[in-house]
């Protein structure tokens, strides 16, 4: 008499099965290798499995395949789980069943171009729920590319008769998701039910679509729709890695399609994130700062995050206009112009914010060189709006300001309000105070270059007029009023006179060593020779 062994199966812990050990293993060969030929009397066996595809679904599916020797119907709702299942209980060609499962759903997804677009969708979700298992990547990217395929606008939608004409065709499905829209266009219908994918689906699915020249403006579209989409539902650390990864798209995408709106959508979003890459943070900014000739006043506007500074990022401002003029030669001289007429229309914005330091106002206003701005009215009447705000200011910061306005580009009505402004000093006094600031500068690069020439050479007898100069240097400063060049200076000039004593030092240490040297040779034996003059 046959001996039957039941064999007990706990599957991932959620149920137990008792099936017949000979019918599975008959089909498996994970099982047959497992328990080989039984020869005691024991009758009954455990086998657990920690991570069985599908649950105790997937391996219900499995058993009824087994015990219905070698049949079961395979569709498009569980072909992931049956060819996941046969993989992991290894019932593929080298089993001794003539009718193997995994020969049996690789053969019915040689039919996947003829799926439905929600079958696909269905298969999509179950792949990645899958993973990571066995061969589940391959599965997966055979069902990305139909996906992919499908959202070719050379493609028919799903929810229309495939093309007779088409080599790749795809049956109606009046049941699949209702997520069109009527009003949405024949290249974004997709969008929608695509939020499905998960981070590393969707990596792949974006450059799918760029290998299959899908428009890469479409592509934009669908990734910026897919971060707003996202960006409700997940934890902060899931935002920063779908936000990365968007990020690191957008770079390979041609410049031409990406839309300055969406791109400012995304930058909005990354500035509320406190946990994101300063590497990627950094490189949309630089991608923004790019296409900056295309933004208004509006885009500029983001909300400083820090509030008790200033009422808008200012900071973030300035640092993509210097990303824009990184770009230099490649950006026309219409370019420039319109985004100095940008940089105006912020200045004339930010010019009332009583917060707004006069040194962060002054830098957005040297971020762009003069020769950006074809006219300076609406920079004399972004200044002129800060001294009225800011009327604590000392004359000095006061004048500096007003010496950013190149008087030669005013209009006539500009120059003629400008005479009449009291909160501007008379242009010759205004003239002298750049004069004299030239000449500052000028000592001072003067005299810095002479320090390096004669810290090479000699130093005892210019250690003096060393001196002599820093003194000549601030007292320049101090007689025409620069206060705060005379801090930064003095700092600067201390720091050199330091290095001057110590080389000093080191010199004379030096020429007393080589003094001794040679007298030592002078008097030893042998021809003396002489040796080279190092200080003197």
């Amino acid at each position: 008499m046959e001996v039957c062994y039941i064999l007990e199966v706990d599957v991932n812990g959620e149920e137990i099965f008792l099936v017949d050990k000979k019918t599975l293993s008959s089909f498996s060969d994970r099982l047959s290798k497992l328990f080989g030929d039984l020869t005691d009397g024991s009758r009954k066996l455990k086998v657990i499995f920690d991570n069985f595809p599908g649950g105790a679904y997937g391996f219900e599916l499995m058993a009824r395949f087994c015990y219905n020797n070698g049949t079961i119907e395979i569709t498009p709702s569980n072909i992931v789980l049956l060819n996941h299942a046969a993989h992991y209980m290894e019932m593929g060609s080298n089993s001794s069943a003539k009718l193997n499962l995994v020969d049996q759903t690789e053969k019915f997804l040689e039919g996947i171009n003829y799926w439905t677009w929600s079958e696909l969708l269905q298969a999509l979700k179950l792949c990645q729920d899958l993973l990571p298992t066995i061969n589940s990547s391959f599965l997966l990217d055979k069902v990305l590319d139909c996906l992919v395929r499908l959202t070719l606008p050379t493609m028919a939608s799903p929810f229309t008769c495939s093309s007779n004409n088409s080599s790749f065709q795809f049956s109606c499905d009046t049941s699949s998701t209702c997520s069109m829209r009527n009003n949405w266009s024949q290249t974004t219908w997709w969008f929608e039910d695509l939020l499905v994918l998960n981070v590393n689906s969707f990596d792949k699915v974006i450059r799918m679509m760029m290998s299959q020249k899908l428009d890469h403006a479409t592509i934009f579209k669908f990734i910026v729709f897919r971060l707003k989409s996202r960006y409700f539902s997940v934890t902060e650390s899931e935002k920063c890695k779908i936000t990365e990864l968007a990020i690191n798209l957008l770079s390979l995408l041609d410049r031409s399609s990406l839309s300055c709106r969406g791109l400012f959508d995304i930058l909005l979003a990354v500035s509320r994130l406190k946990n994101i890459s300063n590497f990627y943070a950094l490189k949309l900014e630089r991608l923004v700062g790019s296409m900056l000739d295309q933004a208004t006043l509006d885009h500029l506007l983001v909300p400083s995050p820090h509030r008790n500074h200033h009422v808008y990022d200012v900071n973030l401002v300035l640092r993509l206009f210097k990303a824009f003029f990184l770009e230099g030669s490649t950006m026309s001289q219409n370019q420039r112009r319109k985004v100095a007429s940008l940089m105006d229309s912020y200045l004339i914005e930010v010019a009332p914010d009583i917060l707004l330091k006069p040194s962060k106002f002054a830098a957005l206003i040297m971020v762009l060189p003069d020769s950006a701005r074809e006219f300076s009215d609406r920079l004399y009447q972004a200044i002129d709006m800060y001294l009225q705000v800011h009327v604590q200011l000392c004359e000095e910061v006061k004048m500096r300001l007003c010496s950013f306005v190149n008087h030669d580009k005013l209009s006539a009505e500009a120059s003629k309000h400008l005479a009449q402004n009291s909160n501007f000093p008379p242009r010759s006094t205004l003239k002298s105070f750049i004069t004299q600031k030239s000449k500052l500068n000028s000592l001072i690069h003067n005299h810095l270059s002479h320090f390096k020439v004669s810290s090479q050479s000699k130093f005892h007898s210019n250690a003096m007029e060393e001196q002599e100069g820093f003194d000549q240097i601030l007292n320049y400063a101090r007689k025409h009023g620069h206060s705060k060049e005379i801090d930064n200076l003095e700092t600067r000039l201390q720091g050199m006179q330091k290095k001057v004593t110590e080389l000093e030092k080191v010199c004379t240490m030096m020429h007393s060593e080589m003094s001794s040297v040679t007298k030592s040779r002078l008097h030893g034996p042998g021809k003396a020779r002489s040796l080279p003059k190092l200080c003197s």
